[in-house]
């Protein structure tokens, strides 16, 4: 009798037979298939799936919820074994942080929320949180012909990232895919079950559009839609001229469109810098000659060695012909060891002559240590910015453009090419003394000295307080969370001193504006054609 046969150690959470393995296998009782634990076949590779192959991470338990009610008990059952717990959508996060970013979480696993509703006398969706962006907008297509702003990568889910910001081609007319969430329902760290919206629950409908996987799991989305656009122009500029720093002068003419104020918000924009050149490329939403009447290539002070512009007249197409979608769908959710930076820009804090040589300069000389890398510019502005700063935890609303800078490894990401991206961001800041960026939650990066504030910026001590009322003992965590107001004063904020080894999220899911991988077959597809 007594503790005849025991050594007196207690089991660790991710153990066999511990008491959350326990508790987890009766919340799926009739579904065996509905949780898997790290002793599993293969639980790297079915399970986890790691999206960024450089931060190794080994959560305590993968579930698969149905319903809710689900969700509620398997957040009860890592609060009793004080487990941490982040839900996972898509699965893109740059730090892994779907996957806890970090050993030991419980990863709720939203691919079975996937229902969809429209009211047709308001317009208004029903979307579940595991949604991926593709089913978005072919469901919202056939329930009326209807859209949200969102990003481009189809594989992208749509809990994330509706609650990160959710920007894409039409943001400069609609907002982000957040500024489109009306309600939410959510599971809290206590186990319930609630709804947001303006009126019920604002705080927790205030910190979910921005900063969602700090407070809870959404299960589902009220969204408000618009009536699909009639057409649209897409446009590509391709500059192959050599050396990179021959192409800082048309860099320096498009930040020049892109920062004038009176520019239609029917023209959405984007630099591409890689190893074989340069392209700009877009979307206008309007006719053709409503786009040539802007004379943005002629703006430019260089002479495409390609060019693309074609008129679609059907939804579908457009989403579907986006610049980056095709080459994404070739890799989908393929992983791989990638390191990724983004700084913010506004009106008033455009990057500097001497700044853009510079950085042009550094894409020439830099060591690298590897072929495969990017530097993305992305212009924002319009009516994402007609959005008061502290209506949203998203808290870059006066951003003009977005820098993001990453590059992937081949087989493994060596310190070279860490440094390499490191070096393009500094090259830039140093450029631009005083001055504090900001940085885009879906861009995560593992490595930002004070990750939460360079997210939110000013609104951080209103989500501190948000978390401390809501979830006080932490429970929905990743390394660069939200910390309650408590934690933070005493100097325990996630992200303020990371251990993070390696490289979109404070987010169950990416960007959705790219993926690494995805850029990568962008630049082959590129180098077959010979551009």
């Amino acid at each position: 009798m007594g503790n005849s046969g025991s050594t007196g150690t207690l089991l660790a959470p991710s153990q066999a037979g511990s008491p959350l393995q326990v508790c987890l296998n009766n919340v799926f009782a009739s579904n065996k298939g509905g949780v898997s634990f790290p002793q599993d076949f293969l639980y790297q590779y079915l399970e986890v799936k790691p999206y960024n192959t450089n931060i190794p991470v080994n959560p305590a338990a993968v579930t698969r919820p149905a319903t809710a009610d689900d969700v509620a008990k398997i957040v009860q059952c890592a609060v009793a074994s004080a487990v941490k717990v982040q839900a996972r959508s898509g699965g893109h996060s740059y730090g892994n942080y779907g996957i806890g970013g970090e050993d030991g979480a419980v990863v709720v696993d939203m691919v079975n929320f996937q229902q969809f509703t429209m009211d047709n006398s308001t317009w208004q969706a029903t979307i579940g949180g595991g949604t991926l962006l593709a089913d978005v907008t072919s469901r919202l297509h056939d329930a009326g012909g209807r859209a949200i702003a969102h990003g481009t990568c189809p594989q992208v889910g749509i809990g994330g990232h509706a609650t990160i910001g959710g920007l894409g081609p039409l943001s400069r007319q609609w907002g982000t895919a957040l500024d489109h969430v009306l309600e939410v329902e959510i599971v809290l760290a206590n186990g319930t079950i609630t709804r947001a919206n303006a009126t019920q629950n604002p705080d927790i409908l205030f910190a979910v559009k921005g900063a969602a996987a700090s407070f809870g799991i959404v299960t589902e989305f009220v969204f408000m839609t618009h009536p699909e656009p009639p057409n649209a122009v897409i446009y590509s500029y391709t500059l192959e001229l050599g050396e990179h720093t021959s192409l800082a002068p048309t860099f320096a003419a498009w930040q020049d469109i892109v920062a004038d104020p009176t520019l239609d918000r029917k023209l959405a924009s984007e630099v591409i810098v890689f190893e074989l050149g340069m392209i700009i490329s877009g979307t206008y939403f309007g006719t053709r000659d409503e786009y040539n009447a802007l004379n943005f290539e002629q703006r430019l002070t260089q002479n495409a060695t390609a060019v693309s512009v074609s008129v679609l007249d059907d939804w579908l197409s457009l989403v579907g012909n986006w610049a980056e979608t095709e080459a994404l769908k070739l890799v989908g959710g393929v992983s791989g060891p990638f390191y990724s930076k983004s700084l913010t820009f506004t009106a008033t804090t455009l990057i500097p002559a001497a700044g853009i040589q510079a950085l042009f300069e550094y894409f020439d000389s830099a060591d690298k240590g590897t072929l495969i890398w990017f530097a993305i510019f992305d212009v924002e502005g319009g009516a994402v910015n007609d959005v008061a700063q502290n209506a949203t935890a998203y808290a870059h609303r006066d951003a003009q453009f977005y820098m993001q800078t990453y590059a992937v490894g081949v087989g493994s990401l060596s310190n070279t090419t860490t440094a390499f991206v490191t070096g393009m961001s500094d090259t830039v800041t140093n450029s631009m003394p005083g001055v504090q960026f900001g940085a885009y939650a879906g861009y995560v990066d593992p490595k930002l000295a004070d990750g939460p504030q360079e997210y939110w910026g000013t609104n951080l001590p209103r989500l501190q307080g948000i978390k401390a009322a809501v979830d006080p003992g932490d429970v929905f965590h990743n390394p660069q969370s939200v910390a309650p107001v408590a934690a933070a004063a005493n100097g325990t904020q996630p992200g303020a001193n990371p251990t993070t080894t390696g490289s979109q999220t404070p987010s169950t899911g990416g960007s959705g504006r790219s993926g690494a991988w995805g850029y990568w077959i962008l630049a082959v597809l590129v180098a077959f054609a010979g551009l």
